[in-house]
């Protein structure tokens, strides 16, 4: 490397990876194209390497863009966190926090809990990533998560706020069709709805009840949002956390001697401790986790 680039070099660098090509990149940093060209052919004499090759689909990156793509990745977080903490006053609760959970607890179980939050604070913004992929918190990806597994980074501050039940489920409509199950065999019969791919709880599932190794679903994704559709919209029976279900007159519980339960943990960086507006949600969220997992989950609408 012959000389130090300049980080707006690294950003640039993300966008062209990501849009494939230097005009959706333009656009997505407000910048013109040539501007964006001048970025990345700045970046290329600093690193003295090529970076993208140009073909009918787009610029695609080289092996030398792609061991830059992780650097710069982490030189974004930074920069958003270093804003984040930029707009924090320690005097009072404001600013922003970034909060990382899985698609189900971010998009149901959460909002709640943060409109509580943010209507006592009304000066504290929320940034909320609703993602079944496990964010940084060390590198500084998310201020707070909410993680279904210990966490393992000494550097962590970790509450255990219990566990959540899931059970199996179905729609009435579902049921008027096909009838109820009456043994996990009957499940064989049924029309099931679950992953497309192995996960935790899938095996979990399987080694404490091995009758269900081997039955396969009739309706699969990789979104939990979307089996929890089907699900509703009577396409089959499902696994369901139950305080969810309670929000639902129309789902009905099946064989309830069959439940999984999953470890709920809130966790932020210990460095963060101090920070008025991270306690605070940190403490919301424990509180409103707490009760969710204990089946007082306050339902929509009310």
């Amino acid at each position: 490397m012959t000389s130090e680039p300049s980080w707006d070099f690294y950003r640039t660098l993300l966008a062209v990876l990501e849009h494939g090509s230097l005009s959706a990149a333009a656009r997505d940093l407000g910048l013109t194209q040539p501007t964006v060209g001048r970025h990345i052919d700045a970046l290329e004499q600093s690193v003295g390497a090529e970076l993208f090759t140009r073909s009918q689909q787009g610029l695609l990156p080289t092996d030398a863009a792609l061991v830059l793509k992780p650097y710069a990745e982490t030189l974004a977080s930074t920069a958003a966190a270093l804003l984040r903490a930029a707009t924090g006053s320690r005097e009072k609760v404001s600013g922003t926090v970034r909060i990382s959970a899985s698609e189900v607890i971010g998009t149901e179980v959460l909002p709640p809990i943060l409109a509580g939050l943010q209507a006592q604070y009304p000066e504290l913004i929320v940034e909320l990533s609703a993602s079944d992929i496990v964010e940084d918190l060390l590198q500084r990806e998310a201020d707070i998560a909410v993680r279904m597994v210990a966490p393992a980074q000494e550097a962590l501050l970790a509450r255990h706020v219990g566990v959540i039940s899931l059970g199996l489920f179905a729609h009435e409509s579902y049921i008027e069709r096909h009838g109820k199950p009456e043994t996990i065999a009957d499940l064989r019969r049924h029309k099931l709805i679950g992953f497309d791919r192995q996960t935790a709880y899938i095996r979990s599932m399987v080694k404490r009840y091995p009758m269900l190794d081997g039955i396969s679903f009739s309706f699969r994704s990789d979104h939990s949002i979307v089996l929890h559709n089907a699900l509703r919209s009577g396409i089959g029976i499902s696994f369901y956390q139950i305080p969810l279900a309670k929000r639902d007159a129309n789902l009905q519980r099946l064989l309830p001697e069959v439940e999984v339960t999953i470890d709920t943990w809130i966790v932020m960086h210990e460095n963060l401790k101090t920070s008025p507006r991270c306690r605070v949600t940190f403490d919301a969220l424990v509180t409103g986790l707490l009760d969710y997992a204990k089946g007082n989950d306050t339902p929509e609408g009310q």
